[in-house]
């Protein structure tokens, strides 16, 4: 396939879920895409070597009803990563993403995420390599600075060299990482959010799409960031209360289409567990994702409790996902009583 023959495929990131490791696996991201049928998601990030030397079926499979997906990539080697932007476009992908910010000790050791901020020049070389591998968009996610390294020139400097490569669109974590004394979780709430920078940053590049992460709790708050930027990435929030998602696509997307019930997409989840068990996927993998989407309501707490006390037991099937549903109706009856 030519190399640029999907360069026009539409690809709206008004709106769009994290990548998130351990969490935006498939079966949360089939889920989510229930609720929201516009938000772009993105995969866990994926490392070149684990699809080129595993079991590239498990990593890079996904089923057909998440479009729009994203795969994120982590990796420095430009031929290592254009042969995996290649695999993404064979396996039907919608974006090719490289990981610039997690900033792992195992990542680093590894030569990917944050570090690269140091090596513009690297991103770029890996940038143009997988863009030359693929006709998907190759787009790229990155944090504001590394370390010291946290000016507003150096931060343009790596997005002008990046973009000249071909990236057009650069996800940006509006915090700095610090590569030693912070854990990931640490260095996702300790350095402070700086989103002006974000937002100069677009003023900086007006004609670059930059799409806004980091701290966006709701809906509310991505609609004012979207004043600045072209879009807003939302991360931990979708996963622990998912149901935020239902009003994206009216929010965002201007989709007249009726959002689903809360009962019509654990409905259609409990159908789609029950295909998955039936090819050797455990229950409790697939219920996980779920704990969240009666977050604040009546019953929540014992639906949290019936999934986690139930999934993992022997013989338990997907009515476990409908018993605990019985659990918070009943719940909300008696709180409207």
């Amino acid at each position: 396939m030519d190399a640029n023959s999907l360069e026009g495929r539409e690809m709206n990131r008004r709106f769009s879920v994290a990548p998130m490791m351990d969490w935006t696996d498939r079966h949360d991201r089939y889920f989510l895409r229930l609720i929201s049928r516009r938000a772009l998601l993105y995969t866990e990030m994926v490392t070149s070597g684990a699809i080129l030397h595993g079991d590239r079926e498990r990593f890079l499979a996904f089923d057909s009803a998440e479009h729009p997906v994203a795969l994120q990539l982590g990796g420095s080697e430009p031929d290592d990563l254009a042969r995996c932007a290649a695999y993404a476009e064979q396996y039907g992908y919608d974006e090719v993403n490289l990981n610039v910010g997690c900033p792992s000790d195992r990542v680093q050791r590894g030569r990917f995420g944050a570090c690269l901020m140091q090596e513009p020049d690297l991103v770029a070389n890996c940038v143009r390599a997988m863009r030359g591998a693929t006709g998907l968009p190759v787009t790229v996610k990155t944090r504001i600075g590394v370390d010291e390294r946290d000016s507003f020139e150096e931060l343009c400097d790596f997005v002008s060299k990046v973009s000249a490569a071909g990236c057009r669109s650069f996800t940006i974590h509006a915090r700095k990482a610090w590569l030693q004394g912070l854990s990931p979780k640490e260095n996702r709430e300790i350095p402070p959010l700086r989103y002006d920078v974000v937002y100069n940053l677009k003023r900086q590049f007006r004609d670059l799409e930059i799409v806004l992460n980091g701290g966006v709790m709701d809906l509310d708050a991505a609609e004012g960031h979207l004043r600045q930027v072209d879009g807003v990435m939302i991360g931990r929030a979708a996963y622990q209360a998912p149901f935020l998602l239902a009003d994206v696509d009216r929010r965002f997307f201007r989709d007249s289409t009726l959002p689903p019930s809360r009962a019509e997409v654990l409905q259609s989840y409990q159908e789609y567990a029950a295909r998955q068990m039936d090819q050797g996927v455990p229950l409790k993998a697939l219920t996980r994702h779920i704990l969240g989407l009666f977050n604040g309501m009546p019953g929540a707490r014992a639906w949290r409790r019936h999934l986690s006390e139930n999934a993992h037991l022997p013989g338990t099937g997907p009515e476990v996902i409908e018993q605990g549903f019985a659990l918070v109706a009943d719940a909300q009856r008696q709180a409207a009583a």
